[in-house]
């Protein structure tokens, strides 16, 4: 009789250098009972890179099979076997799989841990030279054009910086509707091949970028942008959209407090302003 189940371990993998692996992953690659691989081939030639043998059952676990191996996966779990979770590269479940293991593991109440590591979104911040201190991770940039000019107008007035993956066929694309609908003088920077022998960070204004990569990029890529800053809005412009949300239902307190925090002005001038227009 199994007195507890085992452990599923998320752990983080080389972006490029192999020597950025973790002595902790090297014993999980060693020990672990079941080991689910976004690539199994990518899986060995790490291994081997870092001088140890796979003891466990090896498994694939990318994108077009995660729903279908979940099953066998939480019973090995279920059953008392450790379950190793790696992917090509950085962390899993950020922008690869691992996201519904997890859930799944969580809503049975099975023990979940992780082996922390590289990621090609805290490295890109760091070397981007831009704000570090509030950002957020927008996974991939939108394919198509509509649905990418639309994530675009929401990030027009998103403060915080922004980090996204993209590939190296569209980012020329993307650069060029970046600077369109934000303005070509908002800075970004475009990191490639992080930690491999090639490694670039190029850095300048959307226009700029966009021009350098019409010459054609390769690799890897992570795109960090800069935030929007606040633009300098008076009370008397806010009052139509309190005016607005009120009119849809919405306490005036609530709705004014709301909209002076986003716009950085004081919440009593604005709710004095909105009962004055109404007069």
């Amino acid at each position: 009789m199994i007195s507890s189940p085992g452990r599923l371990v998320l752990a983080a993998t080389p972006l490029g250098d192999p020597g950025d692996a973790s002595a902790r992953l090297v014993e999980a690659l060693g020990t672990a009972e079941v080991i689910a691989a976004e690539d199994t081939r990518r899986l060995r030639t790490l291994a081997s890179a870092l001088g140890v043998s796979p003891a466990g059952r090896v498994v694939s676990f990318y994108e077009d099979v995660e729903t279908a191996r979940l099953p066998k996966l939480l019973e090995s779990l279920r059953s008392g076997e450790n379950v190793l979770l790696v992917t090509d590269a950085g962390m899993p479940s950020v922008s690869d799989p691992g996201f519904r293991l997890v859930a799944a593991c969580v809503a049975e109440d099975l023990p979940v841990t992780c082996l922390p590591g590289p990621s090609a979104v805290t490295t890109a911040l760091a070397l981007s030279g831009l704000p570090c201190d509030r950002f957020c991770f927008e996974g991939f940039a939108p394919r198509k054009p509509g649905e990418r000019s639309k994530w675009l107008t929401e990030l027009a007035t998103e403060r915080r910086t922004a980090v996204f993956f993209e590939s190296p066929h569209r980012l020329a694309a993307t650069l060029a509707a970046a600077a369109e609908t934000l303005g070509g003088q908002r800075r970004a920077a475009v990191c490639r091949e992080l930690t491999k022998t090639y490694e670039e960070v190029k850095r300048g204004t959307l226009a700029s970028l966009s021009e350098w990569a019409n010459g054609g990029v390769r690799g890897e890529i992570t795109v960090v942008l800069q935030g929007a800053t606040r633009a300098e809005v008076s009370v008397a412009d806010l009052v139509g959209e309190v005016s607005a949300r009120v009119a849809d239902g919405e306490r005036l307190k609530t709705a004014a407090a709301e909209v002076a925090e986003s716009a950085g002005v004081s919440k009593k001038e604005l709710y004095d302003a909105v009962v004055a227009s109404r007069k």
